[in-house]
């Protein structure tokens, strides 16, 4: 179960040696991250033979790939109930099994009714469910609020003529822990205009990891999905693997027309990231948001709530 606290007791850079607090819109308050794996976690980033271990064999496609494999077999779904009463996952919002693999499970979906976007047009539902920081607009001097970590969109995207699409735009970046719900979504109706895979590593995109490996967002494998949208102008989807995430798997198919709320796809076994990147004056992040990125917290958002809105 997550600790809470009423304000934190230290500044961020202080607090992440030690742990990861983060604004929990809903319940006004700061809390207290109970990181999956935290040992292991901190073992591989944290030391030097498990930085070795990292870089040369756990942050390869292959080894997320047995473990993908594990979790999509039989003999996985003895964790599921160990990982429901160590982190309390409500299962009254999920849809009911019954899960023959701990990766069914890890994929639950909500039931209906359980989350909805914004009808307003121009507001802005979160289009996962995790921790987020915001930016109003992305340059070459932008970091996210973890030592040395930087954000630039030709960087992210691979590509300089869609950067420069984006450039000095806004930005949202949505962390899904293992125990948060793993599908995302699309923030609006729109037309996907194109998508593409870039390669790379799968390193964790846990702070505590991004605090020594902090070029993690641009090096780790990511899927791209550029959409022309009603509200919100041109968008970037960015979605980032990590350490464990077995795939990425799209499943809104090669349908060009998109609706506000349609799941676009999900996350197999593991934490993981989706990096949302929009055109310079289009939108900006919601004001709570900003000022707990510039404090170096994340804002803790439930799937469709409001997170931007349209300028």
């Amino acid at each position: 179960m997550m600790t809470t606290t009423s304000q934190p007791t230290s500044d961020a850079s202080k607090s992440e040696k030690s742990k990861i607090l983060f604004w929990n819109r809903s319940l006004s308050r700061y809390e207290t991250e109970k990181v999956f794996g935290d040992s292991g976690v901190r073992f591989l980033y944290q030391s030097t033979f498990g930085r070795l271990l990292s870089d040369h064999l756990f942050s390869k496609k292959f080894f997320s790939r047995l473990m993908g494999c594990y979790y999509d077999s039989s003999l996985s779904r003895r964790h599921i109930l160990p990982f429901i009463q160590s982190y309390n996952v409500p299962l009254d919002e999920f849809e009911d099994g019954p899960f023959d693999t701990f990766n069914e499970f890890f994929v639950r979906r909500f039931k209906p009714g359980r989350r909805k976007f914004p009808t307003e047009p121009s507001s802005m539902g979160a289009l996962a469910e995790g921790r987020y920081f915001g930016f109003e607009k992305v340059d070459a001097h932008t970091a996210i609020p973890v030592k040395g970590v930087y954000l630039q969109p030709k960087e992210l995207l691979a590509d300089d003529g869609w950067g420069e699409v984006f450039r000095g735009g806004p930005c949202l970046i949505a962390r899904l822990c293992p125990v948060d719900y793993h599908r995302f979504h699309f923030p609006d109706f729109g037309q996907v205009e194109r998508s593409y895979s870039i390669p790379g590593q799968l390193h964790s995109v846990n702070p505590l990891a991004l605090s020594v490996r902090p070029k993690v967002m641009i090096q780790n494998l990511r899927q791209v999905t550029l959409v022309s949208t009603e509200s919100f102008g041109k968008l970037a989807i960015i979605e980032v693997g990590a350490l464990g995430v077995g795939s990425i798997l799209q499943t809104y198919g090669n349908r060009r027309e998109v609706q506000r709320g349609d799941e676009k796809g999900y996350f197999k076994f593991g934490g993981s990231t989706v990096i949302l990147l929009g055109q310079a004056g289009r939108w900006i992040p919601d004001s709570d948001i900003l000022e707990q990125t510039q404090k170096g917290y994340e804002t803790y958002l439930q799937l469709g709530q409001k997170v931007a809105n349209a300028t």
